[in-house]
Parts: structure tokens; sequence; C-alpha cells
């Protein structure tokens, strides 16, 4: 895990984002989204949950937190459905895991919140020989992505068409950017979301096949998306890394500032 950066401009950068992304209800991509005291909650377009825990400090009455998540715990039981409350390392009260672990959710891989000024990060995007980079909106375009995805991972992204479809024309419109060999082989996929009435665009995506790994290419996405990112006049980049990425994305110049942990719970058999 590399260490965080809580130099005075990183602290800037986290502010900036809890205030303009954390705090507001965003795209329902498909879902639907609510406010629900100091959460967001929404429900995907495939039906699993997902929760967004806007208050807290230190002083936060425990007794009424646990009744939080207790209420949630019970809301997502009557849907049948598993949800995702997402922690971040500096969320308060400090007990917060515990809390969440008692009430039946269980944390899954931890994630690392990068986030960069778009000025401070590279714009030179630079491929091997014989790959080109290329925007894809057709549905057989991102049905291949979705085959070159499943080539990474070893298991279904069947929504990944539908869901890249949804969100190319939502509220928070994504572009999405493949890597092709010459002869129209996807070796690595990315997409950026641009939040609509924020300074952020955040990234995901990055999957690149094993042998065309360690080239630049992933690099090159980055650089790519930010340069989208500049015409558009965001300002901000964020993304949340895994162990893969992280590194790289830092050495870019984006700065770790949280590490965020998915807590799930799954309804009874």
């Amino acid at each position: 895990m590399i260490p965080l950066d809580t130099s005075p401009a990183a602290l800037a950068l986290r502010a900036a984002y809890d205030q303009q992304i954390r705090s507001r209800p965003g795209s329902a991509n498909g879902g639907s989204v609510e406010r629900v005291g100091p959460l967001i909650r929404k429900v995907g377009f495939e039906g699993d949950g997902f929760v967004q825990y806007l208050g807290g400090s230190e002083d936060t009455d425990g007794a009424e937190l646990d009744r939080l998540i207790a209420d949630q715990v019970e809301y997502f039981a009557k849907l049948g459905v598993k949800f995702e409350w997402k922690y971040y390392s500096h969320d308060l009260p400090a007990d917060l895991p515990e809390r969440l672990t008692r009430a039946g959710l269980v944390p899954d891989e931890e994630e690392c919140l990068l986030i960069g000024d778009v000025a401070e990060l590279t714009s030179e995007v630079v491929v091997p020989d014989g790959i080109r980079l290329r925007e894809i909106t057709a549905r057989a375009d991102l049905e291949r992505m979705q085959a070159m995805e499943e080539e990474v991972w070893g298991y279904s992204h069947a929504w990944l068409p539908d869901a890249l479809s949804a969100a190319i024309t939502d509220d928070d419109p994504a572009v999405v950017v493949v890597a092709e060999t010459d002869d129209g082989r996807i070796v690595c996929g990315s997409w950026i979301r641009f939040h609509t009435g924020t300074e952020f665009g955040s990234l995901w995506g990055g999957s690149t096949l094993p042998e065309y790994r360690g080239q630049g290419i992933y690099r090159a996405h980055v650089a790519y998306r930010r340069n989208l990112a500049v015409e558009r006049g965001y300002r901000y980049l964020q993304v949340d890394a895994s162990p893969d990425s992280r590194g790289i994305l830092a050495r870019l110049g984006l700065r770790p500032v949280s590490v965020t942990v998915p807590y799930i719970w799954t309804p009874p058999a």
C-alpha cells in the first residue's frame, strides 16, 4: 500500500471531492437514487444497492449511527438484494468500520482514492507501434471490449455493454476508449465519466491483456482521458485504484488521498 499524501494540496483535493462528488446524488445510471438523511442511497439498474455516508464526526451519536446502519439493512432486506456501504478511511467516527461489521456487513478488497489536478498530469499520448486509441460507442465494439475484459479477468462481464451504452448518454456522460491492434484486436479498454455541475471527471477500467502490459498503453489511456477532461473544462481527475494500478497513477501525478473499502451486506440464502 502506497502511503497517503497528507500535504495541504492533497487535503484540498480530498475536500473538493467530498464536497462536489460525495455530497451529490449524481446519476442513477438506469437505476434509482435518493437522499436519506446523511446518506445517498442508490439501487442499480441490475438491482444491487449502494450507500454513500455523508455525515459523521468523532462526536456522532453511536446509537443513532447504529440505527442508521440497521435501517439500510432492513431496507435492502425487504428488496432481497445485496448492498455496498462505501467507507473512506477519513470517515468519522473512527469506529465506523466496527459498527458496519457488527451489523453484518463484510469488508471487501480495499482500493485507493487518487485525485489529480489536470494541469499537473501529462498530456502526452504515446502508444507502441501497431496500436491506436479509439473512442467507441457501437454495441458491437462494446461487446468486443466485454470479450477482452473476460479474457483478462476470467469471469463474465455480461453487464458491461448495457452499462456503458447507458453511461454514454447519461446525465454524467461517459466516453469509452479502447486500444486496438492494426488488425482490430482490442487489448485495453477504459472510460471516463464527466460529472455534470462539478469540476471532476472519474477514470474507470484500464484492463489490459497480459501480453500487452508494460508497454505504456495504460499510461496512454490516462493521458488521453486527461486531455478529454481539459477539452471539456474539467479541473480534476479521480480514480479508485486497485493495487495493480495505484502505483502507476501515483507516478503519473495523481495524489493518494484516502483508502476506500466496500462493506457488503448480502441477504441470507
